[in-house]
C-alpha cells in the first residue's frame, strides 16, 4: 500500500477494502473511525463504529502503550499488538499504513496464532477471510491433524487399556479373582529380590485345603466352586491390600505377607486363617466342612531367598501338617526338613 492516498482509497471503495481485506480499519487524522471491513465488524459486535474514536476502540500494547493520536506516525510500517475493547476482548496483530498527505492512516489486522479459538468465539466462516487468505484451509488441514490425533489417541488408550485388562486376565484365576500362579511367580521373585538387598523381609504360607474332596464328592463341583471362592474371601480378610495371594493349584493357595518376620505372629495368623475356613459353608441348605493346612517359611532363614526353595520348604512344612492331624499351621525353621505326608493325606 505504498504511496496510498486517501482519494486511492476512496476509489477502491470501503466495500471492495473490505472484500481485500476483511478487517482493516480506516482512521482519519483526529482518531475517529471513518470505515471498517466485515470481519472486524464482526469481532467489535452492536454498537455504532463509524466516528467512533479508535482509542474507545482498541487498546495499543506493543511496540508501546499509545496514549494520543499524535503518536501513531511513530508506528508508521512496524508491527502492532492491540486489544479489542468489546465482546471477548480479543488480541490482534497488524500493521501501520499512513496515508498520503496527513489525511489519516489505514489499520489492516489479524489473529495471528489465535485463528482458532478466534473461529470458534465468533463463529467465522471462511467467508470472513479475504480470498487470498490461506488461514481457513491451515485451519482446516490443523483440525483434520487434531482430529486424527485425537481419534489415534484415543486408539491407544482402547489398546493399552485392552493390553491392561489382558494381562490382568493372564494373572487372574478366573473363579476366585484371586492371583495364580503366574501372578505369585512374579512377586515372590520380586519379594526374593528385594529381600536379598535387605530391602524388606517376608512370609511365605502354603495353604492346603482339608476335606475338600469329600465336598465335591458328596455334594458335586458346584458346591466344591462355591467353598473355593469362600476360601477366597477368608484370605481376603485376613491379609492386607499389600499382602499377595494366589491360587496355584485346584484346592492349594499360596500367600506371600510382606514384612513378617515372626515366626510366632505369623503362625497366628495362620491359625486365625485356619479357624475361619472351618466355619461350616452352606450349599443348598448342606453344609459344606473343610478345614486347612498351613505351611509357612520366612525369607530371613535364607542367606539369599530363592523362590523355588522357598516354596519347597512351605509344601513340605504343609505336609507335616497333615501327617501331625491336618487343621495346623507349622513353620519350617530352615534347620531340617518335614518328613513327607502318608499317602492320602
Amino acid at each position: 500500500m505504498d504511496g496510498l492516498t486517501v482519494q486511492d482509497a476512496a476509489l477502491v471503495g470501503t466495500d471492495a477494502l473490505g472484500r481485500l481485506m476483511p478487517m482493516y480499519l480506516w482512521v482519519t487524522p483526529n482518531g475517529l473511525v471513518r470505515a471498517v471491513g466485515p470481519t472486524l465488524k464482526k469481532l467489535c459486535g452492536a454498537g455504532p463504529l463509524i466516528g467512533t474514536r479508535f482509542l474507545d476502540l482498541f487498546e495499543v500494547e506493543k511496540p508501546r502503550a499509545l496514549l494520543s493520536m499524535a503518536d501513531v506516525e511513530a508506528f508508521s510500517g512496524q508491527r502492532i499488538l492491540v486489544t479489542l475493547k468489546r465482546g471477548q476482548g480479543t488480541t490482534l496483530r497488524g500493521q501501520v499504513q499512513p496515508l498520503d498527505g496527513g489525511q489519516g492512516w489505514i489499520l489492516n489486522l489479524s489473529f495471528g496464532i489465535s485463528v482458532a479459538e478466534a473461529v470458534r468465539d465468533y463463529r467465522l466462516t471462511n467467508a470472513d477471510f479475504a480470498p487470498t487468505d490461506l488461514t481457513v484451509e491451515l485451519l482446516y488441514l490443523t483440525e483434520v491433524k487434531a482430529a486424527v490425533m485425537g481419534e489415534l489417541a484415543a486408539l491407544n488408550r482402547r489398546l493399552e487399556a485392552a493390553r491392561a485388562a489382558s494381562e490382568a486376565q493372564a494373572l487372574t484365576d478366573a473363579l476366585t479373582g484371586l492371583g495364580n500362579r503366574r501372578a505369585l511367580d512374579a512377586e515372590l521373585i520380586r519379594a526374593c529380590t528385594l529381600a536379598a538387598r535387605g530391602e524388606g523381609q517376608f512370609a511365605l504360607l502354603h495353604l492346603d485345603l482339608d476335606f475338600f474332596k469329600a465336598v465335591n464328592d458328596t455334594l458335586g463341583h458346584a458346591a466344591g466352586d462355591l467353598v473355593l471362592t469362600e476360601v477366597a474371601g477368608v484370605l481376603r480378610e485376613e491379609t492386607r491390600k499389600s499382602d499377595t495371594i494366589a491360587r496355584v493349584g485346584g484346592d492349594e493357595f499360596v500367600i506371600l505377607l510382606r514384612g513378617e518376620t515372626d515366626p510366632d505372629r505369623v503362625e497366628r495368623i495362620g491359625a486365625r486363617i485356619i479357624s475361619e475356613l472351618e466355619r461350616p459353608i452352606l450349599y443348598e441348605g448342606q453344609p459344606c466342612r473343610i478345614s486347612g493346612s498351613i505351611g509357612v517359611t520366612l525369607s530371613r532363614f535364607y542367606a539369599s531367598p530363592d523362590p523355588e526353595m522357598m516354596h519347597s520348604d512351605a509344601d513340605e512344612a504343609t505336609y507335616a501338617s497333615k501327617r501331625n492331624g491336618r487343621g495346623r499351621c507349622t513353620v519350617w525353621d530352615g534347620s531340617s526338613r518335614p518328613a513327607e505326608p502318608e499317602p492320602g493325606a
